[in-house]
């Protein structure tokens, strides 16, 4: 199988491509990008001599350069989007432009050539929940332009299974975290601020809670979705392991030998979700899939690569 990857050098992206790449050793791949500030081209710099890996360096947007780049593909996995709220908040036309109109370049295409489409979304498109969980029938209601962007193109993937019957699946997943994730997000941040020894920033009275993913779970998840997923089906991904931001930052202090001292409040975000939590029965139920890492293997494990890749995030910062 020949794959295209978009938004490859990003976070996720990467992880996956790494992944798929190591697990089937028949398949090539193509990472369509645009190298944003939050993906780096360095990230996959040890496939450089990867024949069965392709780098393409533009945007999801430029209809010439999708047709062309997909025409000797035989299905998308669409990873590309821009996905800081706080950025969303300060600008959302970014955000609009590659969640929605990138979307509906890459689906043009795949529709004319009918090709396998996966598209990866998040949890945050259902809005906050207090009480239950998130499943694969919760109403949309998305709280900040950047979760607005990903309802839509969520929207646009379905109308054209239910239009144009094109073959598509579609996962929202919730929070991941890991290897390669930009310094901006939670984890990356608070992990790197600590080895720096500045003060990690908390919004609020931290008490918003996150169902946390490893990155790795993801990406097996994936795997399973577009091989064995049905077909107009949406499955939602989770790493059953909901923690407070709080509870995050009191973990990291402790494994860097801080206290809270070296933690800043800072006020609370516009519109900030007070809670997430993903119901994983269907996945689990239809695929098989079940989270391989637990919150303390993950973060563990998500330490040390920062700990060991420090010339890495030091450039992105």
């Amino acid at each position: 199988m020949r794959l295209l990857v978009t938004g490859g050098s990003g976070f996720i992206g990467s992880n996956f491509i790494l992944y798929m790449l190591q697990k089937y050793p028949t398949y090539s791949i193509v990472n369509l990008d645009a190298l944003t500030y939050a993906a780096k081209g360095n990230n996959l710099e040890k496939l450089s001599k990867v024949s069965r890996y392709r780098f393409v360096h533009g945007s999801i947007c430029d209809a010439v350069l999708v047709e062309k780049t997909m025409s000797s593909c035989d299905a998308v996995v669409h990873f590309a989007a821009e996905s800081h709220v706080d950025r969303s908040i300060e600008n959302a036309e970014a955000f609009i432009m590659t969640n929605v109109v990138g979307t509906h370049v890459l689906l043009e295409a795949a529709r004319k050539k009918k090709m396998r489409f996966h598209h990866i979304s998040t949890d945050e498109v259902f809005g906050s929940i207090l009480q239950g969980k998130f499943s694969e029938k919760t109403p949309y209601d998305p709280h900040s332009p950047y979760s607005a962007s990903k309802a839509a193109s969520d929207h646009l993937v379905r109308a054209y299974f239910h239009t144009h019957h094109l073959p598509i699946t579609i996962t929202n997943c919730s929070n991941n975290y890991g290897p390669y994730q930009h310094p901006e997000k939670l984890i990356p941040l608070f992990i790197t601020h600590l080895m720096e020894g500045k003060k990690v920033p908390l919004y609020g009275d931290g008490l918003n809670i996150r169902d946390w993913l490893y990155v790795e779970d993801h990406c097996e998840a994936i795997d399973l979705v577009l091989h064995k997923g049905s077909i107009g089906e949406t499955y939602c991904i989770g790493g059953e392991s909901e923690k407070t931001n709080l509870e995050i930052t009191k973990l990291l202090l402790s494994s860097f030998g801080k206290d809270e001292t070296s933690v800043l409040k800072v006020p609370d975000r516009k519109g900030h979700d007070r809670r997430y939590a993903i119901d994983t029965a269907k996945i689990k139920r239809e695929l098989g899939w079940i989270p391989k890492y637990n919150f303390l293997e993950g973060i563990s494990k998500t330490i040390q690569w920062y700990k060991d890749h420090n010339s890495w995030w030091r450039n992105l910062k």
